[in-house]
């Protein structure tokens, strides 16, 4: 038989994306495009044979923070590995766009403190062949990927390029601030950004402890900037906040006069909070998702599938003894080496004895209870109990919580981790989670690839919402599962060609074996620029992922295939 087609995946079950039922089809695939789904004739170049497996649509990510790896790295790992075939990056409003040469400094000193990405790493790997937001698109252009990569405009970068000091200073931007901060948003549109972000949470620092440029901007700054994705006529906000200025009803409805002056849609971040007076927040927010949805406005939360959790261990970038003087001494030294050391009682008893929070860079560990640490273990235990804290551990074995905590680390040669959930786990279950995303107006996400490098690893999401949720629980069904990672994603992003099968969508196909999808346990690799250390974790279950009809991966391996590029926002709104 004649070859018709560039590649055809053969005998699968195909889930679209839409929801709809799963069915048994072929799937063809000519210029990077769906030529033909169903029976057909005719055979491929190249054929995957999906016999005995699920045929999807890729995966969209739509929170995460490969700003700086795509500029250095061509694979965009650890995303790829689970079935993601398009990311959109640039969001929290930190980024390395617009920048002046003054200012990179800035940038990197914000990032580095806010998504714990080493300034030595950024240093190496960025090459700086940009100002503009512009000229940062053309310098991703120049590079092939593994998967499509979508960017949003930064508030940081773009109040620091307009404001310089002044914004570090968290001053009130002017009038004529704004309207440069419009102008300059509606050329990036223009020039590809897919929207612009922002932050409000103090918990966005830099590493000295200064919190993020656009805390406190105004609403007045946000209409302007706004006004500039509507004078391009394309674009979303995206927005993270603690929802407390001066409370969750007040700053959803500004949030809301934004969407509706600028006619662009809103995500924001959804989590549970671990304080008990806020730990219900998520749930008014919800509530007035819903009224907006209901009026026909676009504010769309985005949510984990489980907690956001931080994993502490000795070869990553902390751990709850990481700022006493007695390991700092140590801390460069080989795991085994180190091990071996902290095996001695009277190291031991020293670091105990020591104060972990004085010398400690990391903003969080006044925040880390031992009631909400776990050991991690191996296989990764996700959904620990109560009674499985280190602090219960340290109330029934009559010793203290530091000395547990201790003990795990130097496990298994020091490769375990304690597993600290950051939010949706105040009820020590994954209720809150389940709530979130068992609303229909809720987009799964919040994985934050390419950020967070050293201590925490949640770029699995798409993995977990279909291992977990959709064939433990069932709590959803699989093309609803799907779904929620597909067309639900891209859609809420604006990228109208992809996250469905059918003929004339993008060729962006997962080949799975649904029974088989799982985790690979965590593990730290130092191959970042400059020797950076950062968690990675394999996946199981993915036969093939595909992307502009090219094979990307087979069975979790690299094929060599480099078809994923920087996808540009208005172009694709005007085709």
């Amino acid at each position: 038989m004649a070859a018709r087609f560039d590649l055809v995946v053969r005998n699968g079950t195909v889930i679209d994306g839409t929801g709809r039922d799963a069915a048994p089809a072929d799937v063809a695939i000519n210029q990077g495009r769906i030529v033909a789904v169903g029976t057909f004739d005719g055979a491929g170049k190249e054929e995957v044979d999906a016999r005995g497996r699920i045929v999807t649509p890729g995966f969209v990510d739509i929170h995460t923070h490969y700003d700086g790896q795509a500029i250095w790295d061509a694979h965009t790992a650890p995303s790829a590995w689970h079935g993601v075939t398009t990311a959109v990056m640039g969001n929290c409003g930190v980024g390395f766009a617009p920048c002046r040469p003054a200012d990179r400094e800035k940038l990197v000193e914000l990032m580095e403190g806010v998504e714990d990405i080493p300034g030595p790493v950024m240093h190496e790997g960025l090459n700086w062949q940009w100002e503009t937001f512009g000229e940062y698109i053309a310098a991703l252009d120049t590079r092939r990927r593994d998967i499509d990569l979508c960017a949003l405009l930064p508030h940081a970068a773009l109040r620091v390029y307009v404001m310089g000091d002044r914004a570090i200073r968290h001053e009130k931007a002017t009038a004529d601030d704004i309207a440069q901060m419009g102008a300059i948003t509606a050329d990036a549109i223009r020039a590809g950004a897919f929207g612009f972000s922002t932050s409000r949470t103090i918990s966005h620092k830099t590493l000295a402890g200064d919190y993020t440029p656009t805390l406190r901007a105004t609403e007045d700054e946000l209409h302007g900037i706004a006004a500039g994705m509507k004078q391009a006529g394309a674009g979303f906000l995206e927005l993270v906040s603690d929802w407390n200025e001066p409370d969750a009803k007040s700053e959803f409805a500004m949030l809301r006069r934004v969407v509706e002056r600028s006619g662009r849609p809103a995500v924001f971040s959804l989590t549970q909070r671990h304080e008990a007076a806020r730990s219900n927040v998520w749930k008014e927010l919800l509530g007035y998702v819903d009224d907006a949805c209901a009026a026909g406005l676009s504010i769309r939360p985005v949510a984990p599938p489980r907690p956001i959790g931080l994993l502490l261990g000795l070869e990553g970038s902390q751990n709850p003894f990481s700022g006493t003087p007695s390991y700092k001494r140590i801390a460069a030294a080989p795991l085994a080496e180190r091990v071996k050391i902290m095996q001695d009682p009277q190291v031991r008893a020293r670091i105990l004895s020591e104060d972990p929070i004085a010398g400690s860079t990391f903003p969080l560990i006044k925040r880390l209870m031992y009631t909400q640490i776990f050991r991690f273990g191996n296989p990764p235990n996700y959904m620990p109990k109560r009674e499985d804290s280190v602090a219960a551990m340290a109330a029934a074995q009559g010793r203290t919580a530091p000395e547990i905590a201790y003990d795990i680390l130097i496990e298994d040669g020091g490769r375990n981790f304690l597993y600290a959930p950051l939010v949706n786990y105040f009820n020590f279950d994954l209720s809150a989670s389940e709530a979130m995303l068992d609303n229909r107006n809720t987009i799964m996400g919040l994985g934050d690839g390419g950020a967070h490098v050293g201590f925490i690893l949640d770029a699995g999401y798409p993995t977990w919402l279909m291992s977990y949720w959709g064939r433990e629980r069932q709590r959803w069904s699989l093309p609803e599962v799907i779904r929620r990672l597909t067309s639900d994603p891209a859609g809420a992003s604006g990228l109208g060609d992809r996250g469905v099968i059918a003929v004339g969508k993008k060729a962006d196909l997962n080949v799975i074996d649904f029974d088989k999808v799982g985790f690979d346990r965590p593990y730290v690799t130092f191959d970042l620029p400059a020797g950076g250390r950062r968690l990675l974790q394999k996946a199981s279950g993915y036969d093939a992922t595909i992307v502009s009809g090219a094979i990307t991966y087979r069975n979790g391996e690299a094929t060599g295939n480099l078809p994923g590029r920087i996808v540009k926002g208005q172009r694709l709104a005007a085709a």
